[in-house]
């Protein structure tokens, strides 16, 4: 594999932005009542489970920036729009589709598979716009 310098900063910063989206995203201005709904999730289920909850969040995104970072950087990605591109792609070929087979095989609802993949959809594009542009 290509060797090449990672601005640790920008990983932290895009692994933020994530969060906050997700924070944004899950929250009762928008998501977080049908998805509820849909997760059969109950605010003391979800009270109990958050700091666990967060942790592997925080963590996932910051391997998702990493390995974003990759891709953007073999991709030549070296503008916001370029870097948004690769995220976008990365979900359509990982995200989507992962989301579209527990629809297919677990019957999860379609409504549910867009919530969440529409969070990580908004995230990943923004990840790859911040680390495009910071790398």
């Amino acid at each position: 594999m290509q060797s090449f310098p990672i601005n640790f900063l920008a990983l932290v910063v895009a692994t933020v932005v994530k969060g906050a989206l997700g924070w944004l995203w899950f929250s009762p201005m928008l998501f977080l009542k049908p998805w509820m709904q849909l997760a059969g999730a109950t605010p003391d289920s979800m009270k109990a489970g958050m700091a666990k909850a967060l942790t592997i969040e925080t963590i996932g995104n910051f391997v998702m920036a990493f390995v974003l970072v990759h891709a953007v950087h073999y991709a030549g990605a070296n503008t916001a729009a370029l870097g948004a591109a690769v995220g976008f792609f990365n979900w359509v070929g990982f995200v989507l589709t992962l989301g579209l087979t527990s629809y297919a095989y677990e019957g999860r609802p379609l409504k549910r598979v867009a919530i969440e993949s529409g969070h990580q959809l908004v995230g990943l594009v923004a990840m790859g716009a911040i680390v495009a542009v910071w790398t």
